[in-house]
């Protein structure tokens, strides 16, 4: 796996402003893939940082780079918590959360729609995601939005201009564990 790959989809995790960052990536061979993975790991955890293959389809994976402490701050909170305990969740670790989450990617075709919460989606956008089946938002970006319209389109803004500029680091030889803030 290119660092470039982890640079261009994860840019706002890497940055400190976002918990967590799922991506595709190409992926012929799953031994070099997950060798990669622990590689990227070794410059990426001292810096509160985790990379994690959470499905493995033909000829690519799907990814999640995240920041385990945020995660576990956004998990408390008590619309995440609930919309956590409808899905199935118990209320357990952070870490107890991410391998259920990777369980019901693997066991299902679909994304868990609750996989926003690990993402910093905030609760009330997932709660109406669910509720309404995708309908009836407000507008859409990385997410769609029920709730605040102008915060969420603030922060489409913030984690755009966060990758373009992660994007210009790396292409002037800025390298990964430049990159990757400890928060």
């Amino acid at each position: 796996m290119s660092e470039e790959i982890l640079i261009r989809q994860g840019a706002p995790t890497l940055a400190g402003i976002k918990t967590g960052s799922l991506f595709p990536c190409p992926c012929e061979d799953r031994e070099d893939l997950l060798a990669d993975i622990r590689r990227l790991n070794r410059l990426l955890v001292p810096k509160g940082l985790c990379l994690l293959p959470i499905r493995f389809l033909e000829g690519q994976a799907l990814l999640y780079l995240y920041r385990p402490a945020e995660l576990r701050r956004d998990l408390q909170d008590a619309l995440a918590s609930e919309l956590l305990r409808q899905a199935g969740y118990a209320n357990e670790s952070c870490a107890r959360c991410v391998a259920q989450l990777i369980r019901r990617f693997r066991e299902s075709g679909e994304f868990p729609h609750e996989v926003g919460l690990f993402l910093s989606y905030p609760p009330e956008d997932v709660k109406g995601f669910i509720d309404h089946r995708a309908n009836g938002f407000k507008c859409a970006g990385l997410w769609k939005v029920y709730g605040d319209e102008a915060k969420a389109q603030a922060l489409f803004a913030k984690f755009k201009k966060c990758t373009e500029i992660y994007c210009a680091l790396w292409q002037t030889g800025s390298k990964l564990e430049q990159l990757a803030v400890a928060v």
